[in-house]
């Protein structure tokens, strides 16, 4: 529905976003590695039956042939997270990390950050399980986690103003607040309907990972809701100022 290009949202307490940028790096040569090799497109290959999260395992239903098994099965809950079916998968969740994440990692640190996107997609993973308990597909994909930052962004700067593409092709210049209510809700809206394709609720127990732990990971003095708007006139004045002091 909306794709994120830019916000015009300043890093105010570190130097580089060196967390989500690692974070892109490590899912982009994940995924080309899997292109080299001729595995991605296949849901049940043998990197996603490995490394993705499936249900049936985890809840005792099922069990992973031993020539599968290369993790612990702990581990799974995050290790879905770094694989992507395609590049369009790769590149929406992708985006959304880098035009949301520098912000939650400045209000985090770079630490903080870390263990918060690793949080939130175990949350998707668990919330997953719960809902289809049984199912011996394979989850795979950031969304969960890249859900729980989308949260974070929307509780610690709802007035920021972002560019997106609506529809994949209409520019929109849209205050936060209303580019991820209308995202959220409507991640919600698909989860209480039971999509097929996509794992709603893996982003439903991202975005509540990412509300919750917002209270708590969040720096001292950083507030919830800031009330400033950030617009590129606003942000290259201040650069100005700050230049001139």
């Amino acid at each position: 529905m909306f794709v994120p290009i830019y916000d015009a949202n300043r890093l105010r307490r570190i130097r580089f976003q060196y967390v989500t940028v690692g974070l892109i790096v490590v899912n982009v040569v994940i995924y080309l590695v899997f292109t080299a090799t001729g595995e991605t497109g296949a849901l049940l290959s043998a990197y996603e039956i490995t490394y993705g999260f499936i249900p049936a395992v985890v809840n005792g239903y099922a069990d992973l042939p031993p020539h599968y098994v290369a993790v612990p099965e702990a581990l799974n809950f995050v290790t879905y997270a770094f694989l992507h079916l395609n590049f369009w998968h790769l590149l929406g969740n992708m985006l959304f990390l880098w035009v949301f994440g520098d912000n939650v990692e400045d209000a985090f640190g770079h630490l903080r950050f870390l263990l918060f996107y690793l949080a939130c997609a175990a949350a998707g993973a668990w919330l997953h399980a719960m809902v289809m308990p049984d199912s011996e597909a394979t989850l795979v994909g950031a969304s969960g986690a890249v859900s729980g930052v989308a949260a974070a962004y929307l509780m610690l700067h709802p007035r920021v103003w972002v560019w997106v593409l609506a529809f994949g092709r209409i520019p929109l210049y849209l205050p936060a607040w209303l580019l991820l209510a209308i995202w959220i809700g409507w991640q919600f809206a698909l989860f209480i309907a039971g999509g097929e394709d996509v794992s709603y609720a893996a982003h439903a127990g991202g975005i509540f990972a990412g509300a919750a732990l917002t209270l708590v990971l969040r720096q001292k003095g950083v507030p919830l809701f800031d009330s400033r708007i950030e617009t590129p006139r606003a942000v290259e004045l201040k650069r100005k100022d700050e230049r001139g002091a």
